[in-house]
């Protein structure tokens, strides 16, 4: 068996898809949607696809070993987006080769179910905004009976800001915690866009509604950064998403940095990469949370790892990873879980008309261009 062609698509906003198909027709599919580089992974995939056309699809490890290593520069965002990609689509192949879902690749599953979170949260204090949030929630837990939810404060933040922006950031989140009760999980996401004495302010006027975490409160360059907050916060912190292998979360395991770790499985090299951090993770007493904000493919990919890793605690979950659409069956929530994949492979059956989709357009994706109002400075996304 040897792969005979990749394929490259663009579906769905926010969304590109990768298949490899082999000389005896197994067809493997991957994600390596890169947001804010929207045409960077295609070139790199399509660099990589010399090397890979006539190699034996099987040897996942040894392809990994070779894409990260021959060449001189290592890493970045976008080779491992790639190399992720790729990765999903080979384990993808081997699953159907074998005739069995992945995980059971993968050693095997330690859980009869994953355990997922949606994204809710208020945006406004209007009546509108708050009938707007109201209506979600009620939605979520109608269909999904989800008792988890993330959101986050929104915006540009400065180094400070006045107590009237905090304070309404603080009035949304207790007012959450009115509506869903003290049995369901809320977690906030800062999106790096705080120093540390602000992140450590604002975290201190949440913990009275004793969030599950607070993800990202400083950029994740910093380690020493992330563990300031974390050792004066006394509810967990975690971060992850834009951490890309084993060597980028070493210095926060070594450091005790956070609680939770999200590394994201179709930026830090695939499912290879991302059961390697987490069984790295499980030496410090560090649980994961993988990181997914994209597409279906991406997020039947972490369900797999999900599915073998002991020291996994929840799973991010955005509306359009269910794959209504795109994938012949939509995941299904149930209860706030997934039950595990069944099928071989990946666990779906996409719609290849849908999937091979090429969008017009371009799109930043989380890029573009910030500043400040006030002055016209440079802000974080």
């Amino acid at each position: 068996m040897k792969i005979a062609r990749i394929e490259q698509f663009f579906p769905r906003h926010r969304m590109r898809l990768v298949r490899i198909t082999t000389d005896n027709g197994f067809v493997g599919w991957g994600e390596t949607t890169l947001e804010g580089k929207p045409k960077s992974t295609i070139a790199a995939v399509e660099e990589l696809t010399d090397y890979l056309v006539g190699k034996d699809p099987l040897r996942i490890e040894h392809h990994w070993q070779h894409i990260y290593r021959s060449a001189f520069f290592r890493g970045g965002n976008v080779l491992m987006s790639a190399l992720a990609g790729i990765d999903q689509a080979l384990w993808d192949i081997a699953g159907k080769h074998y005739g069995v879902p992945t995980h059971q690749l993968l050693g095997g599953a330690v859980r009869d179910r994953i355990r997922v979170y949606a994204h809710w949260g208020i945006g406004s204090m209007t009546d509108e905004g708050k009938a707007a949030a109201k209506d979600r929630l009620e939605m979520l837990q109608k269909k999904g009976g989800y008792k988890a939810f993330k959101s986050g404060p929104g915006g540009t933040w400065r180094a400070h800001e006045p107590p009237a922006v905090i304070d309404a950031f603080v009035e949304r989140a207790y007012l959450m915690r009115e509506w869903v009760g003290p049995d369901a999980e809320l977690c906030f996401d800062f999106h790096g866009k705080m120093t540390p004495a602000l992140a450590i302010e604002v975290c201190h006027e949440l913990k009275g509604m004793r969030p599950m975490f607070v993800e990202e409160p400083v950029p994740q360059e910093n380690v020493d950064a992330l563990k300031l907050v974390s050792d004066h916060v006394p509810f967990p912190i975690a971060t992850g998403e834009r951490l890309l292998s084993r060597w980028e979360f070493r210095e926060v395991f070594e450091k005790q940095a956070v609680a939770y770790i999200q590394p994201d499985g179709s930026h830090a090299g695939g499912i290879t990469e991302l059961k390697k951090i987490a069984n790295m993770a499980e030496v410090y007493y560090i649980h994961t949370m993988p990181h997914c904000a994209i597409g279906p493919v991406a997020f039947s990919a972490c369900m797999q790892v999900d599915a073998v890793v002991p020291n996994f605690l929840i799973q991010e979950q955005v509306d359009a990873a269910l794959g209504d659409g795109l994938l012949k069956t939509a995941w299904e929530v149930r209860d706030g879980h997934i039950e595990l994949p069944t099928q071989p492979g990946l666990g779906f059956e996409i719609d290849e008309k849908e999937a091979t989709q090429n969008r017009e357009g371009y799109s930043e994706e989380l890029g573009g261009e910030y500043y400040y109002e006030s002055d016209g400075s440079v802000a974080d996304w």
